[in-house]
């Protein structure tokens, strides 16, 4: 290597080049490429593509003329990048989807909301749009400072003077090194108001700022979800917001469809149909028969047909999860303030725009009182010559040239050279009566025009009044209705929103298996019947749970342990009539050892509602609902149990209740729950009946006066009885006989109050299951051994015994929105195949 070349060489750590190197790109991408100025809302390329179009005289009243032309101009004078880039951004420009006021006018495909591209350059024409005039107005006036472009052949202006706030009004978004920006677009007229509102007052506060902004406003339509996201955004400059289509639910011949008329901003119509289309083929989404696009030149319309016994408003919400039709859009108000990048709030980005204004004003203010002041200058030259016509005639005459001429009227009559020169240009005709008083009118319309220009510079508040008229000219001539609604309400949708309501029956096995069922499943029979086999099961393994909820309930499920967890009705799921279900440890995080004692639904958590508890050694306590209102994942303890104890049962009451305990042995007790203090969560309880030593709790239930004590027993054998016949003790006594137990009906296996319009459902060891009406139940004394109610195997037994309330089924306590016809659900559930009762 030569010497020369060896000197020119130096040593440099490759860490700090690489540093330098890497922040001067980042710099460039992030001024030069990436994000907008907050004054004009532009980024370079945005700009340029304008400038040129106006340098071309591409305005609004000339033809259109080739893209291709507009893309060559940008290249070759401004913009040393690739000619997608300008055509790609000059497109966008063109999209009454992407841009809520066009800056450019196409001729021509410039693609669609389905993310079809536009036709090439060569095939498309353009121009100015009318709205972006008023971006590049008074340019020519030195209202803005003008740079070298890339080679220092050409000059382009720095900022346009921008006579409305685009930054807001269009929007923008953009990705530069370690920072992006993404601005929704806004209304207009609600834009211009919050500038005049600021201008009146510099001390308005962002929340007085939002009754004139009261939100972004995109292109597509639809509606905004809630006004929180949108005050934290211009609060802080970053915010999200919710955004979901405008659907309407039709019915035609009594079929459903939801139509879809606007999408959120930036979604894909195609690419969305597409999905709704997958989610149906995969069956993630059911009740759909047809999908279809009926969109036109006059506007969108996706039609969605619902299959006749589905719910429209569930698959609707269900769409909205799953796919595009609710998306969220993340607000980063991040712009160049002077060069570099800030993350500005909604005032913040108004009061860097109005400043620009008054230095726009202010500069072509000063443009035009300067040339004002030239043209009086002028006209005083003038009116001098014709006051001393004759001798300036008479002295142009004598002068042997023009230059003498010149010098001789700036010596005799004390002129500038430009006064001089003009009244060697003027035309002999000035000369004439009607040309003088022309003269003399244009003067003092000269001299008013500067005093209003002079007046307008020396105060600030005449600059901020010509800055509003110009805003509310700009106004009246664009303004338009605004596009997306904004909800007052936040609406999130959790999975509740996609479950239709409907009352299901929840079946829980000895060996932890779980599933529901619809409540039509089972049909009533009469007393004595074979029943139904309703749930498949091992060998080892019996239904101990049975019971009718809402796939909308909380379900709180309590332990042999003393704990609790807690599912909503919709996250168990929904299996066959003879499915035994899945292992509740899969949906629980039950531990080893640890069985389900209670399960109870809950609508709501409040203070007015208590839990009742018993073990099997007869320990009682109360506890209000509400302290169950928070369980962790994995779970709580909700009684203190005493070691070798178990817990039996926990029943719901409204805290001024009397309470039913009955043991295996056929005794009962009755008493006030009142006589049961209300204790903390993990407190361990008092004695609520004191049991025999080869006795044990079997039954515990809430007292309604209107119903009755139902006993059965193992054998299947049943009865009631009048509550008249026990009297109400002190909890802790043994209690009185509620049944005679025999070798024949075995002893007790349950205990519950029924009412005469309620059924119940028994269910033997083996899964058999027969549902009855209470009303065929005999009513006897305490002292008997009752009726048979199912007849069993011999070694099978009866598992366990739960209450059916046929008005808890009623369709009424559906959605209001299911617009079903009220029925008794026991018609539904008599509707079953007689293949079933086999």
């Amino acid at each position: 290597m030569a010497e020369e070349d060896v000197s020119r060489l130096r040593e440099r750590l490759i860490d700090e080049e690489m540093k330098e190197s890497f922040m001067d790109y980042a710099m460039s991408v992030i001024v030069s490429r990436a994000l907008p100025d907050a004054r004009d809302g532009m980024k370079p390329v945005h700009r340029r593509i304008l400038y040129a179009m106006f340098e071309l005289g591409m305005t609004p009243d000339k033809p259109f003329k080739k893209s291709a032309r507009i893309v060559g101009e940008v290249l070759g004078k401004y913009h040393p990048h690739g000619d997608s880039s300008v055509y790609d951004t000059m497109v966008r420009m063109a999209q009454d989807f992407s841009y809520r006021y066009m800056l450019v006018n196409g001729h021509g495909n410039f693609g669609s909301i389905d993310g079809d591209s536009a036709a090439a350059m060569r095939y498309t024409e353009s121009k100015m749009s009318k709205i972006s005039m008023e971006l590049v107005r008074d340019l020519n006036k030195d209202t803005v400072d003008f740079d070298d472009n890339y080679d220092g052949t050409e000059r382009e202006p720095k900022v346009l003077p921008a006579r409305f706030p685009n930054l807001l009004v269009n929007g923008t978004s953009g990705i530069a090194v370690g920072m992006a920006t993404n601005i929704p677009p806004h209304q207009l007229g609600e834009v211009i108001d919050g500038v005049l509102a600021l201008s009146k007052d510099p001390e308005i506060t962002i929340p007085d700022l939002m009754e004139h902004i009261p939100g972004p406003d995109f292109p597509t339509g639809g509606e905004i979800l809630g006004r929180s996201g949108i005050r934290k955004a211009y609060t802080t400059g970053r915010g999200s917001i919710m955004v979901r289509a405008k659907t309407e639910i039709e019915e035609n011949k009594g079929k459903q469809s939801i139509i879809v008329t606007e999408l959120p901003y930036q979604v894909n119509k195609a690419r969305l149909i597409e999905k709704i289309a997958e989610l149906v083929r995969d069956k993630k989404i059911e009740g759909i028969t047809e999908l279809r696009d009926s969109s036109d030149r006059n506007g969108m319309r996706i039609v969605i047909d619902v299959r006749r016994d589905a719910n429209p408003n569930v698959i609707l919400n269900n769409l909205y999860k799953q796919t595009a039709l609710q998306t969220s859009f993340g607000i980063n108000m991040l712009a160049l303030v002077n060069g570099k990048p800030e993350v500005l709030n909604i005032k913040q980005a108004l009061e860097h725009y109005l400043a620009h204004q008054v230095e726009v004003i202010r500069r072509r203010t000063q443009f035009d009182l300067n040339k004002a002041e030239a043209r009086a200058h002028i006209l005083e030259g003038l009116r001098i010559a014709l006051d001393h016509i004759d001798e300036i005639i008479a002295l142009i005459r004598a002068s042997a040239t023009a230059e003498i001429a010149r010098n001789g009227l700036i010596e005799r009559f004390e002129l500038s050279y430009d006064q001089a020169q003009a009244i060697l240009d003027m035309r002999l005709q000035r000369l004439t009566g009607l040309e003088r008083d022309k003269l003399e009118q244009e003067y003092q319309e000269v001299m008013a025009r500067i005093a209003e220009l002079r007046a307008i510079l020396a105060s600030e508040e005449r600059v901020l009044e010509v800055i509003r008229e110009e805003l509310e000219l700009v106004k009246q001539k664009f303004n338009d209705e605004r596009r997306t609604v904004i909800s007052m309400s936040e609406e999130h949708l959790e999975d509740e929103d996609l479950i239709p309501r409907q009352n299901i029956v929840i079946t829980i096995t000895h060996n932890g298996y779980v599933k529901r069922l619809p409540v039509s499943t089972y049909r009533a029979q009469r007393r004595g019947g074979k029943g139904i086999q309703g749930m498949g099961t091992n060998d080892d393994d019996f239904v101990q749970h049975l019971f009718i909820t809402n796939t909308h309930h909380t379900i709180l499920f309590f332990t042999n342990k003393g704990k609790v967890y807690r599912l909503k009705g919709y996250e168990i799921p929904e299996l066959g009539r003879t499915a035994k279900g899945i292992p509740a440890i899969n949906l629980l995080q039950i531990e080893p050892g640890e069985t389900i004692s209670t399960v109870i639904p809950i609508e709501e958590f409040d203070d007015n509602s208590y839990l009742f508890f018993l073990t099997e050694h007869g320990i009682a306590k109360r506890t209000t609902l509400s302290a169950f209102a928070n369980i962790r994942k994995g779970g709580l303890f909700a009684i203190n149990l005493r070691e070798g104890d178990s817990l039996h049962g926990v029943r719901l009451t409204d805290g001024d209740r009397e309470m039913m305990i009955g043991t295996r042995q056929g005794m009962a007790i009755r008493f006030h729950e009142t006589d049961v203090r209300d204790m903390g969560r993990t407190a361990g309880g008092v004695k609520g009946i004191t049991l025999s030593n080869d006795d044990g709790v079997v039954g515990m239930d809430v007292i309604n006066e209107d119903q009755k004590v139902l006993v059965v027993t193992e054998k299947g054998y049943g009865k009631r009885t009048e509550l008249d016949e026990y009297r109400v003790q002190s909890r802790g006594g043994k209690g009185i006989k509620t049944c005679n137990v025999t070798d024949k009906n075995g002893p007790l296996i349950s205990l519950k109050m029924v009412g005469e319009d309620d059924d119940i459902m028994i269910v033997t060891a083996n899964g058999i299951i027969i549902r009855t009406t209470v009303e065929g139940i005999s009513t006897t004394g305490r002292n008997t051994q009752g009726v048979t109610l199912i007849r069993v195997q011999e070694g099978e037994e009866v598992a366990t015994v739960a209450r059916v309330n046929i008005q808890d089924e009623d369709v009424e306590d559906l959605e209001d929105s299911e617009e079903l016809e009220t029925t008794d659900a026991t018609n539904a559930i008599e509707e079953t195949t007689e293949s079933n009762e086999e």
